[in-house]
């Protein structure tokens, strides 16, 4: 497995499970993690021993979000049946997918920032797997997705739960609040052909599992996931789409939230107000 990321500073790295080098040191013709995502979507990033610096253990590195300015956010309501039902609800027979503001972008660690109280009272935490696009694209069919898919990333979504109960058409205020979206420090970049249907995702609430399931059991996998959107608009490199999540957790003030995505990776962060 191959990753690209970004440090806490905002110098882009490339990285493996040995550890990170700066990216310029592997493919100088890329700046940023930004400018690397077509090389990723088309499978020609180079190897960490092709740089002309030595590899930096990841325990040595202070991380931020992957890609310094994320282009189009969108998440997907109601992925997995049994979410679903935990909510009393249908399964969407398309997939329910609605828009978040880049503003509600923050890195590891976080803070997530609740609301003040007069506006919500009670917000939810998910674990998810996001896929990243990589090449611009439009009209994808789902066997050719792979192709313009840089990698995948784990994240977490937050929801003013009591502000989309009061109308489901409040679900863009309910999830826009900035730090609603936690983005992981690193896009995962598997070989061609990885199967991620076993891929356990989990949601993790001050070390509690409160919700897990795995891709396969997914309504829409992502591939399918982006020929969709693909259908609709053009997407390009740097859109992110948040694929759902298996289940949520309450988050108050003090609370440690971490979304863990097998062979992915995890992302963490404090809640506060």
């Amino acid at each position: 497995m191959r990753y690209l990321a970004r440090t806490a500073d905002g110098d882009p790295l490339l990285g493996d499970d040995d550890g990170f080098v700066p990216l310029a040191a592997a493919t100088p013709e890329h700046a940023s993690v930004r400018e690397a995502l077509p090389a990723a979507a088309a499978g020609t990033l180079p190897s960490p021993d092709a740089a002309t610096a030595d590899r930096i253990p990841r325990e040595k590195r202070s991380l931020g979000a992957f890609v310094e300015e994320p282009g189009k956010l969108f998440g997907i309501g109601l992925n997995y049946v049994e979410h679903a039902g935990d909510l009393s609800e249908d399964a969407p027979e398309e997939p329910a997918s609605f828009f978040k503001p880049r503003t509600a972008a923050t890195g590891p660690g976080g803070p997530i920032r609740l609301p003040p109280e007069s506006i919500s009272e009670r917000v939810t935490a998910e674990a998810e797997l996001a896929v990243v696009i990589g090449r611009t694209c439009r009209n994808v069919d789902a066997a050719e997705a792979e192709n313009v898919i840089a990698g995948y990333a784990p994240v977490i979504d937050m929801t003013a739960e009591d502000v989309l109960q009061r109308n489901p058409r409040f679900l863009t205020r309910a999830k826009s609040f900035d730090t609603f979206l936690v983005l992981g420090p690193h896009l995962a970049v598997p070989e061609s052909g990885t199967d991620l249907s076993e891929t356990t995702v989990r949601t993790v609430v001050d070390g509690e599992t409160v919700a897990e399931n795995v891709v396969g059991n997914m309504e829409f996998p992502p591939r399918e996931l982006v020929a969709f959107h693909s259908d609709v608009m053009t997407l390009e490199p740097g859109d992110v789409i948040s694929t759902g999540t298996p289940g949520a957790g309450v988050i108050e003030p003090g609370s440690h939230v971490r979304a863990e995505v097998e062979g992915i990776g995890s992302v963490a962060a404090d809640v506060v107000r």
